[in-house]
């Protein structure tokens, strides 16, 4: 019970310093839409065409295939961690798991996943 206490009271302060800044700004904050404002900001640029265009299925398999070998990294640090206290099984088992990654790459390079034209 005395643990939840302090933790309440900050959950409470940073809700009510949060809130406060919301409320301010609606209030304070000036209110006049014009259409400049209500333009995109795209880096100072001022926008060109439509930014409703279709994205490449492409584009999502090459950030599929990031995602995936960035997980096989999130792996590799524990086990790399507790190597020594693993032996010989923990060796082979990350060797298998290696050999599926690199067969998954392997595929994904051959079938052209990786190029970007």
């Amino acid at each position: 019970m005395t643990v939840m206490v302090p933790i309440l009271l900050m959950a409470l302060l940073a809700g009510g310093i949060a809130g406060s800044f919301v409320v301010l700004s609606a209030l304070l904050g000036p209110s006049k839409r014009t259409r400049v404002k209500d333009e995109p900001f795209e880096c100072g640029m001022p926008s060109a065409g439509m930014s409703r265009k279709p994205v490449p299925v492409r584009f999502y398999l090459i950030a599929l295939l990031f995602i995936l070998f960035d997980v096989e990294l999130a792996f590799l640090f524990p086990w790399a961690v507790v190597y020594r206290s693993l032996g010989l099984f923990g060796f082979m088992e990350m060797l298998i798991f290696f050999l599926v990654v690199g067969v998954g790459f392997i595929y994904a390079w051959k079938t052209g996943a990786l190029e970007w034209e």
